[in-house]
């Protein structure tokens, strides 16, 4: 048999008596998931930033980074709902390389995924215990989200995917908010099926049962922006962009119309300096159309203690082993800019 069995791995339900939230964390996560909804549904007229490293690789790094914002935040907090992105799971193009902490707590060894659940779970509940604030994750891998839903307040679903029907499936059981990203290839109509099929009712086998979902009305889209067939990266930032998904919209059954852009990824052709700039941009278009400015709910800035990246054993603290990142000090300036004119 190809296919070797490691070592088996607990039951969610028995993992979380092993790793707690507090009533007082479990009382958080309540009030910030109400707030980010009532961004989404229209209730609010806050701005959703989700901000943070491309890949939480060391938890020392990522709680000093969501110990920063925390401080931020209580200055923005009457414009901006600020949810740090704290994302454990890497998904690799061609399946090599750093696939996160998840599977590999040290990126140094080789993965240990018992390993990777503990370093998960603790490091988001260090993180919302140190910081007041809820986090983002990226659900790569639809079976997993068991060990963390009672702690996550927004859900990415990524470009890769957002076509696979286990994820759309699964996103319809979510009781948070659920980002379905446009897939590489730049697609629309797959990205608004995708929060169609997340946000209607569903029966299907999941984690070894029989399961029914009643839909998610918090799955949205997310604007990442696309590559072509000879790798050269576009983006759908831009006014018109935003006006062709608002009649897109207008013309499906979707409840509570929103999106979020991805400022990195595609959108800035991985020129991490660029976020800055595509985030004015897209709060100018908010300023300029009031139908863009019910649409676009908010942004995601891949952002670190340090700019740009490293390699996997460079050992330079806050600074990124996988995508370029923006680093602390211009993105302190950025959630400012965001707060004074969204």
């Amino acid at each position: 048999m190809s296919m070797q069995f490691v070592q088996e791995l607990p039951n969610p339900d028995e993992f979380k008596k092993e790793y707690v939230l507090s009533d007082n964390l479990k009382e958080i996560k309540k009030r910030r998931d109400a707030e980010i909804a009532d961004v989404l549904t229209g209730k609010s007229d806050k701005f959703l930033v989700i901000i943070g490293p491309c890949s939480a690789d060391r938890e020392d790094a990522v709680l000093d980074y969501v110990d920063r914002l925390s401080k931020v935040n209580e200055k923005v907090k009457d414009k901006v709902v600020l949810i740090p992105r704290i994302y454990t799971n890497k998904p690799r193009t061609t399946g090599e390389g750093y696939k996160g902490i998840a599977s590999q707590p040290n990126p140094e060894k080789e993965p240990d995924l018992m390993q990777g659940l503990i370093a998960v779970r603790s490091m988001h509940i260090k993180a919302m215990d140190a910081s007041g604030l809820t986090s983002a994750d990226e659900m790569l891998y639809p079976e997993n989200y068991p060990y963390l839903d009672d702690i996550l307040s927004y859900v990415a679903i990524g470009a890769r995917s957002v076509e696979d029907q286990q994820h759309r499936l699964t996103t319809s059981g979510f009781d948070v908010a659920a980002g379905m990203k446009n897939p590489t290839s730049g697609d629309l109509t797959v990205m608004l099926n995708s929060v169609y099929a997340a946000q209607h009712a569903h029966t299907f086998t999941y984690r070894g049962w029989e399961v029914k979902t009643s839909g998610n009305p918090l799955a949205h889209t997310v604007l990442r922006g696309s590559i072509n067939a000879y790798g050269r990266s576009f983006a759908n930032y831009h006014y018109e962009d935003l006006m062709r998904l608002y009649e897109l919209y207008e013309e499906r059954e979707l409840v509570n119309p929103a999106t979020v852009i991805d400022a990195n990824h595609n959108n800035s052709g991985k020129k991490y300096a660029e976020q800055v700039r595509i985030v004015g941009e897209v709060l100018h278009s908010r300023r300029h159309s009031d139908n863009i400015r019910k649409l676009v709910k908010g942004v995601m800035v891949e952002s670190y203690l340090e700019e740009g990246c490293q390699k996997i054993g460079e050992g330079i603290y806050g600074k990124s082993i996988t995508d370029p990142c923006l680093g602390w000090e211009d993105s302190e300036k950025l959630i400012y800019y965001i707060a004074e004119n969204c």
